[in-house]
């Protein structure tokens, strides 16, 4: 369980672990579908897995910087950061003339860049439209601009093929009547100014703009909402929104951020290590550090990185929504175009093995990722090896392996071993980023438990990316720093691993793991071989700060495969440990 998050990975960690409370919720909603109709609502969206987050505003106009000072935080957030009252803000909008702008050639990265959707920000939290609403003035039509940025990117990313999307901020800065309803709100420094607010007059403006953008645009595929941290899906009259955007719009998509009629859930700046399991997910993340343009960041993602992060989402059948944000002169940084393109001569080749693919079969390969689609495996090789690929594991009967770089499909040659399957592959790669195998298998895929085994130095190590997860409040967190098994807060959970003992012997057992002072003392056992091993959780000083801990010893008698097991027994403050590894180390002879 970890308590020292960030505003947005404390939402998002609220939205994973509610949902299936938020499902039953999402009953609520007036339409009821049936499995096949919602199938055939998500297909373009399951299909696509490549999308572009576009953040465009006023706040593309202040670049970071505010009265020659540059602002710590995301640049759409400057407002919000530097503490800057609306009087103040809104002569932004005196000076946003995007003269370069061209949403032609925006829906042509996007399209290049192999991406099938597009989500524009229409209002971000400070309130500003980038659209013609005749509900406020504050909207991009009543700027030195003057054109309505929305309309005519709606009207480019369909004449390039592509769907179009809407992010709209329920939290709003600059509307009068907008304010906070829970106690010690985030906002209070910024909308403390307003006079007199009253909540039901902004449900009736907020009403009123997702109306105006689905009936003034055309087919919207998404409605992507954020910012929705203080009021309750009951407050917001979540149920009664969904049901007139679905009365105008019946095939839309809505992201989970109202809280009602969760499509898919967004989990950000992070790739969820197994995904989310049993839901529509995407990520959305920066090719930067910030989401709205500020000069200054220059921290860009490699296209290496942003390929892997493709294939790893896609692999665990998520989508990838990539944000680029535009100066204020309306030009995407040529940083994110040249990404953009590299990656799009990446999909131009292997886009078969991303498109319409579902999750991998495999827990863990060690060379790369694996998306499936009906009798097809598309292995992912980031570490190319030497002579053949290794694929444990796999029952199935291979009918055809290729390289899908190869437009002859050459086919590859299969050996069958005690591990699983091997491929012939050639000594070069086809990619430098990540080469695609193909396998033409029978049938659908069988994929034998991955059993850990020893390493040559008889050391076995239990990882918790490697454990399987049995209860309901304990995940896997692979965050930067964590890797570990967290959020355990009911002492019913507990975790596994299959291992192979090639060796036996007496082995020393330690378990590394992280825990708070005031959560310290759940009791709990490791269990080898039938041997229980039991322990008490000591403070390491924070959720984050990881010790190891000699337990005590077993003997392995022979070789076989054997599981280990990690279970509390006694919970009494709130969390039992962040998980890091077991390991087994023998003794000298």
């Amino acid at each position: 369980m970890h308590y020292d998050r960030t505003r947005f990975q404390r939402f998002i960690l609220a939205a994973v672990l509610a949902a299936a409370a938020t499902a039953a919720t999402a009953g609520q909603a007036p339409e009821e579908e049936s499995t096949q109709q919602r199938d055939a609502r998500m297909a373009w969206w399951r299909e696509a897995r490549f999308g572009m987050f576009i953040h465009f505003g006023l706040f593309s106009v202040a670049a970071g910087e505010w009265n020659g000072k540059q602002i710590p935080g995301m640049g759409e957030w400057i407002m919000h950061d530097a503490h800057i009252r609306l009087a103040n803000y809104s002569t932004l909008q005196r000076e946003f003339n995007p003269s370069k702008f061209d949403a032609r050639a925006w829906a042509a990265v996007a399209k290049d860049a192999g991406m099938k959707y597009v989500v524009l920000t229409t209002k971000h939290i400070d309130g500003f439209c980038m659209f013609g609403s005749k509900l406020t003035d504050y909207n991009v039509t009543n700027t030195p601009f003057k054109r309505d940025v929305l309309k005519e990117l709606c009207a480019a990313v369909r004449r390039a093929g592509l769907k179009m999307g809407t992010y709209y901020s329920i939290s709003d800065f600059a509307y009068p009547d907008y304010c906070p309803l829970g106690p010690g709100s985030t906002w209070a420094a910024v909308v403390q100014e307003k006079k007199n607010p009253d909540f039901n007059r902004y449900l009736a403006y907020l009403k009123g703009q997702l109306r105006e953008l689905l009936t003034n645009y055309g087919p919207i595929g998404v409605m992507w909402f954020d910012a929705c941290y203080d009021q309750s899906p009951e407050q917001i009259h979540a149920t009664e929104l969904v049901k007139m955007m679905k009365g105008l719009q019946p095939n839309l998509i809505i992201n989970n951020r109202l809280g009602v009629a969760l499509d898919f859930d967004t989990p950000e700046q992070g790739i969820p290590a197994t995904g989310i399991p049993d839901r529509d997910w995407e990520t959305c993340m920066t090719i930067n550090d910030t989401w709205g343009y500020k000069k200054q960041d220059h921290n860009w993602k490699s296209t290496e990185t942003l390929l892997k992060n493709l294939i790893d989402i896609v692999s665990k059948g998520g989508n990838y929504l990539l944000n680029v944000g535009p100066t204020g002169d309306g030009e995407i940084p040529p940083e994110c175009v040249q990404r953009l393109h590299e990656m799009g001569r990446w999909m131009k080749v292997n886009g078969e093995s991303i498109y319409g693919t579902t999750a991998s079969p495999f827990k863990k390969l060690a060379w790369g990722r694996c998306t499936q689609k009906e009798g097809k495996l598309y292995l992912h090789v980031f570490d190319w090896p030497v002579g053949e690929l290794v694929v444990p594991g796999l029952r199935n009967t291979v009918k055809k392996a290729y390289l899908l770089a190869d437009q002859t499909k050459t086919p590859l040659t299969v050996t069958r071993s005690e591990d699983g399957i091997s491929v012939a592959v050639p000594r070069q790669a086809p990619d430098e980023i990540a080469s695609v195998v193909v396998l033409e298998i029978q049938g659908l895929p069988e994929v034998e438990p991955n059993r850990i085994k020893q390493a040559a130095d008889g050391i076995l190590t239990l990882q918790a990316v490697d454990a399987t997860i049995h209860g309901t409040t304990a995940r896997l967190d692979s965050s930067p720093g964590q890797d570990d098994i967290g959020y355990w807060t009911d002492a019913k959970d507990w975790v596994s691993w299959d291992c192979a003992f090639r060796r036996p012997g007496t082995f020393d057992v330690e378990i590394t793991y992280a825990c708070t002072d005031e959560n310290a003392g759940s009791s709990y056992f490791v269990e080898v071989a039938g041997v229980q091993l039991q322990g008490k959780v000591q403070s390491t000083g924070g959720w984050g700060k990881f010790v190891t801990f000699k337990i005590g010893s077993v003997r392995i008698p022979d070789v076989r495969g054997r599981p280990v097991f990690v279970q509390a027994t006694d919970m009494p403050h709130g969390a039992v440990m962040n998980l890091k590894t077991v390991a087994l180390k023998p003794q000298a002879q």
